[in-house]
């Protein structure tokens, strides 16, 4: 299906940064402004109501479209993507860019599916 939103990555990235950021899904409820129970259903595999959504959006720092799988388009490579923003963060030194590449790219490598 085309432009359909992969709730299930989304709620994976939020996790991500909550955890980044040492929050409880409770702590994000009230930062956000949306009921803890529209988090667990998300976890749960169901999707937040549009406003629901922007407020997360907002409160991460995600885009959107990062999620909007679309085959019509190309995308750039998942690995390169995830270098890039690596690359970015100001909180890791030269050496531990570096070290988390090699580990991503070892760990991307050896999971990604074989194209047969």
């Amino acid at each position: 299906m085309k432009g359909q939103f992969d709730n299930e990555a989304f709620f994976e990235a939020l996790n991500s940064h909550r955890v980044a950021r040492q929050l409880t899904w409770k702590q994000i409820a009230a930062e956000t402004g949306i009921s803890a129970s529209t988090l667990t259903r998300m976890a749960q595999g169901k999707r937040p109501d549009v406003d629901g959504l922007a407020a997360l959006l907002r409160w991460s720092g995600l885009k959107a479209e990062e999620f909007i799988h679309d085959d019509t388009n190309a995308a750039p490579e998942p690995l390169a993507r995830m270098t890039a923003i690596l690359r970015a963060d100001p909180r890791l030194s030269t050496s531990g860019k570096k070290a988390l590449e090699s580990v991503l790219r070892a760990t991307y490598e050896g999971l990604r599916k074989r194209e047969t």
